[in-house]
């Protein structure tokens, strides 16, 4: 069986410690950072759809994402913020409505 490969970049975190942004405003700073976690997710629920799969967990992304950063980095432990899972999931949507079966979305409490 073929396993799939991302490409890993280096995680880079901003320094939002302290400065009572939201939810959202952190998940922007980090997203500006790391554009390429957005791209890593893309491919992924891309090949959930070629394997034929109609429902996707961002969850399961996640996992998938932090194992894959596992097994190709030695070091310090990779940080993703579960508290972005939502955001990534509305990006993916806005950037592919055809995927809109496949992630279910609640309203956000906060923004």
């Amino acid at each position: 069986m073929m396993q799939l490969e991302l490409p890993i970049a280096p995680l880079r975190h901003p320094d939002t410690s302290g400065d009572g942004l939201t939810i959202q405003e952190r998940f922007e700073a980090f997203h500006r950072l790391n554009p390429w976690i957005l791209e890593q997710l893309e491919v992924l629920t891309a090949d959930c759809v070629d394997r034929g799969l109609r429902r996707v967990g961002i969850g399961m992304l996640f996992e998938v994402l932090r194992w894959q950063y596992g097994r190709a980095t030695r070091g310090e432990p990779w940080k993703l913020n579960n508290d972005f899972r939502s955001r990534y999931a509305r990006r993916l949507l806005e950037q592919h409505p055809e995927w809109l079966p496949l992630f279910e979305t609640r309203q956000l409490r906060s923004h």
